[in-house]
């Protein structure tokens, strides 16, 4: 995690790639796509609908090279909800930094947010809202870690026990490609925690690419494996020299959310993305 900065409100924020408006606008887009399924569980009497950031960070940011300052991903899609006439009846915050944390809490009470934020670990915080959660409401989860150690398959695990989830995942290719070699050979890695049983399914004597390719199809297989199927639509986020980032992919229950998510991530007109 980069050191915080003082925000243009005064509270804490944090420094991001330009990419970062790429994936808010890819979150927002899906949440504005959605928002007539959301419609129907809003209201006096009916279950709720809620929205989950287990990465939730401070909420605001500032834009490296340009020094723009834009809304964390958790704001933006409260504004988008509410914006849309259909906003999160619940937001469950979490970050295991707890300035972060609270300073996005903030920001979001001073929206008029139904916040509510839990310390700890991302894994101690999920385990903590699935069981609180209305079991016939609609929930969303953002998973939006700095790394692919911090995205552990728990977390995943949890939110599958939940009626109707639509989680939308970023997933570090650049952490994947830069530290596999490290992580292939560990006794213990950051792949142990993303996708337990690994080691038994993928060939580290492949070349690197197929080790990746590898580690990707088994993580997908575990995911669909809990019955929230992952989409073939896995958005390739670049960076300023055009290296790949991470990807985004939507996991969910139901063909109809994929459908979304196929439209959301279809912005420049791309289909369907190879995996590398």
């Amino acid at each position: 995690m980069k050191k915080l900065i003082v925000g243009d409100d005064g509270l804490p924020a944090e420094k991001v790639g330009e990419w970062a408006k790429d994936k808010h606008e890819y979150l927002c887009r899906y949440l504005d796509i959605s928002r007539g399924v959301r419609l129907k569980w809003l209201g006096d009497g009916k279950a709720g609908a809620t929205y989950i950031d287990l990465f939730c960070g401070p909420g605001r940011c500032q834009v490296e090279k340009t020094d723009e300052w834009i809304d964390g991903g958790v704001v933006s899609a409260w504004k988008k909800s509410l914006e849309g006439g259909a906003p999160f009846s619940k937001i469950f915050i979490s970050d295991i930094e707890d300035k972060r944390r609270e300073a996005a809490a903030v920001r979001l009470r001073q929206l008029n947010a139904p916040v509510e934020d839990l310390p700890g670990t991302a894994l101690e915080a999920v385990q903590q809202i699935v069981p609180s959660l209305n079991p016939y409401g609609l929930h969303f989860a953002f998973l939006d870690p700095f790394n692919l150690g911090t995205l552990d398959f728990g977390i995943i695990r949890a939110l599958s026990t939940l009626k109707r989830i639509d989680i939308l995942v970023h997933v570090s290719q650049m952490d994947l490609q830069r530290n596999l070699v490290t992580n292939a050979l560990s006794k213990k890695s950051a792949f142990d925690f993303f996708s337990p049983g690994w080691r038994d399914k993928v060939d580290i004597a492949r070349g690197n690419q197929e080790i990746q390719q590898q580690i990707i199809h088994y993580w997908r297989e575990l995911v669909a494996n809990l019955g929230v199927w992952p989409s073939t639509e896995m958005k390739l986020i670049r960076g300023s020299k055009k290296q790949p980032l991470y990807w985004l992919l939507l996991a969910a229950k139901h063909d109809l959310a994929h459908k979304f998510w196929a439209a959301a991530s279809n912005v420049d007109g791309q289909g369907t993305l190879d995996l590398l």
